[in-house]
């Protein structure tokens, strides 16, 4: 198996389908999951909604780069959320996010190995295989804080 396919099995890992390191992933956190859940506000905190969002952002922005158009997402933009108002609007994000993280996944498993070590968009943003690791690691940071607030809510309202 070469280096890309091993990048892509990770991210549908934690993205779609896996169980191995977080014995979650963030499909499963966030299918069936009420509106109402997803924007609850715990402390100062990010809600569930504002998490997807931001992982979605990256994604959406990475996945540009993969299909050859330029990076176009700053970190300012990254949580700028619109309003949920209701389950329609969170399907939405969430059915946005799972196609984006089916995307992602086969445009990083479609990657020839050759280009991995070299540098992704601009010398300063290190080589396209750090980035990967680098979304894959920030994915399952960003998991873990949607499982944490899905208890804390959902134990609250029990």
């Amino acid at each position: 198996m070469g280096r890309s396919q091993e990048l892509a099995n990770r991210l549908q890992e934690v993205l779609l389908d896996g169980r191995w390191v977080a014995n979650t992933n963030c499909k499963a956190q966030l299918e069936n999951l009420s509106w109402e859940v997803a924007t609850q506000k715990v402390g100062n905190l990010n809600t569930i909604a504002a998490l997807t969002f931001h992982i979605n952002y990256y994604l959406g922005g990475l996945i540009s780069v993969l299909q050859g158009g330029p990076l176009q997402i700053r970190d300012k933009y990254s949580f700028d959320l619109p309003l949920i108002n209701s389950q329609t609007d969170w399907e939405n994000l969430v059915n946005e996010f799972l196609a984006n993280s089916e995307t992602f996944v086969r445009e990083v498993a479609k990657l020839p190995d050759s280009i991995l070590d070299q540098p992704f968009v601009d010398e300063k943003y290190g080589p396209y295989h750090r980035n990967i690791n680098g979304t894959i690691e920030h994915c399952y940071y960003h998991l873990g804080q949607i499982s944490m607030l899905k208890k804390l809510i959902t134990v609250t309202d029990a």
